[in-house]
């Protein structure tokens, strides 16, 4: 068990380990956007007027991109969580998926507030949050 844990990361708090995990889940979904267009509809699980998801194969394929790049940025940010430059990337990918997730939900309305779409939103809301507050007690600044 010790030599598992020795592969998290070095720092002191949850915040980083928290960020590795949710990395490694955010890159496993995106292999699943890659892989099943079921998994993006059921995150967009808004309909079109005919009743078909607003989602199709390319835009699972896209959303799939997006989501690893996030995914790459945020492992660094655990490993690297005393680098400015790379914590505040990661603060930034979670505003940012916050930000497309409500928009998705409240503008496009190619979302609905239940499901599998809820999850996204809480760890973006909350991972952000939790960033926001605890950037000077790993930074210093």
């Amino acid at each position: 068990m010790d030599q598992l844990l020795s592969y998290l990361p070095p720092f002191d708090g949850l915040l980083p380990k928290w960020l590795a995990l949710v990395s490694v889940i955010s890159a496993a979904n995106s292999f699943q956007a890659y892989f099943s267009e079921a998994y993006t509809a059921q995150l967009y699980n808004g309909r079109l007027a005919d009743g078909s998801p607003h989602s199709n194969a390319h835009s699972s394929r896209l959303f799939g991109t997006w989501t690893l790049l996030s995914a790459f940025v945020r492992f660094a940010a655990a490993y690297n969580i005393t680098n400015p430059v790379v914590y505040d990337l990661a603060t930034c990918t979670f505003g940012l998926a916050l930000l497309h997730f409500v928009g998705e939900w409240l503008g496009f309305g190619s979302a609905q507030l239940k499901g599998r779409f809820v999850s996204p939103l809480i760890v973006a809301s909350s991972t952000l949050t939790w960033m926001l507050t605890q950037r000077e007690a790993y930074l210093g600044a």
